[in-house]
């Protein structure tokens, strides 16, 4: 019997082969495909991007340099005045559109630029802006920051009327004068300045004033009342008190001597004059008071005024008037509290700005014939018999 021959399955050793250097192909094998995949086009990309970054970089660094440029540099070269109002409650929108049709805007993109890095967009003030053509626009988004509008000097002088302040303040438009005269009498209004009167004249305080067109009407009264009650001290009303003069009697007393004389070394002699007169319960016969109530009153007081009948009329009424003729300063407020020690009863005006005293009726009417003609008629002093 054959014997089976065994079938030789032995194969010839071939290459060392082991874990390790099987991973090591497929590594290659994956880097391979990566390259094949991106890395053929890396190049072309990276300098796309490169290119991308200097142009950004080079495009930044021009608008900064010009944006500087435009920020550093005057509006325009006319060095002309322009005056811009700002409503209130403005959004920097409507403020920016403002300035634009003002003329005050060159390149908006640079303008909204440097508003946001100065952060300009919050509320700015509203009011009257006075803004020069050589201002930087850093400058004048600086102004608007700061809220710097524009003020108006008012200089009221001493012993002006209502009426007259009401006129110096339309001059600047600051006020609305129908409101203005219906506040002046407005009895809730006058309480919260505790006024105790019917009316504002002779509490307006004669002062430098600087107002801006962003107050209210009801707000500049409000500064110049203030200013009265600042001035006329607790003291000096405590002193009229003594005098027997209540608040409104003593401000009335010192409007009277503030239009008869503007030289402050005389008013004390006005204010003996007047006491003394009231004390002989003698009419005060000021000039003034004859004429205050006539709307519009101009030129030179004649005789006719003072017979005229008015609750104001001083050669007619024994007393103080019912309120003040004017808004007197405070050398008048001292003169009521502290007169001089003379027995005048009478004065006229030398035309001068200077006053003639004397103490008797006979004096008196030898000074008038001396200094005193209207409209080239003497007037003869009016006794208190005349008067009645």
């Amino acid at each position: 019997m054959k014997k089976l021959k065994k079938k030789n399955t032995y194969k010839k050793p071939g290459p060392t082969t082991n874990s390790a250097n099987g991973n090591k192909r497929r590594v290659e094998v994956w880097e391979k495909k990566l390259f094949s995949f991106n890395f053929f086009k890396m190049p072309h990309f990276t300098g796309k991007v490169i290119r991308y970054i200097i142009l950004s970089f080079v495009v930044i660094l021009l608008f900064c340099v010009l944006l500087v440029n435009y920020s550093t540099s005057s509006i325009d070269k006319k060095n002309m005045t322009i005056l811009v109002d700002i409503p209130t409650g403005s959004s920097f929108l409507k403020v920016t559109e403002i300035l634009n049709q003002a003329g005050l805007i060159k390149h908006r993109v640079f303008f909204y630029s440097l508003s946001i890095i100065k952060r300009a967009s919050r509320s700015i003030r509203a009011g009257e802006y006075e803004f020069n053509t050589s201002l930087t626009p850093v400058e004048m988004i600086d102004k608007l920051l700061r809220g710097e509008i524009k003020n108006y000097k008012v200089v009221i002088p001493e012993d002006l009327s209502m009426l007259e302040i009401v006129a110096r303040l339309d001059e600047f438009r600051l006020i609305d004068k129908e409101l203005f005269f219906e506040l002046a009498s407005d009895e809730d209004f006058l309480e919260s300045l505790n006024i105790k009167a019917d009316s504002i004249e002779g509490y307006l305080f004669p002062d430098t004033y600087f107002f801006d067109r962003s107050m209210s009407t009801r707000q500049i009264m409000k500064i110049m009342v203030n200013q009265f009650w600042k001035k006329v001290t607790p003291e000096m009303i405590k002193r009229a008190g003594e005098l027997g003069f209540n608040t409104h009697q003593f401000v009335t007393f010192a409007s009277m001597i503030g239009k008869e004389s503007g030289d402050d070394m005389e008013k004390p002699i006005i204010s003996a004059v007047f006491h003394n007169r009231l004390k002989k319960r003698m009419p005060l016969q000021s000039d003034p008071t004859a004429v205050y109530d006539l709307d519009n009153f101009e030129g030179k007081i004649l005789r006719s005024h003072l017979k005229r009948k008015s609750l104001y009329n001083t050669y007619i009424i024994r007393g103080l008037p019912p309120g003040p003729i004017a808004n007197p300063g405070l050398t008048s407020f001292k003169a009521v509290l502290y007169p001089a020690s003379v027995n005048y009863l009478y004065f006229v005006s030398k035309k001068d700005g200077s006053h003639f005293f004397s103490s008797s009726f006979n004096e008196h009417n030898q000074a008038i014939k001396r200094y005193r003609y209207i409209n080239n008629e003497s007037i003869q002093s009016l006794e208190d018999s005349d008067l009645e």
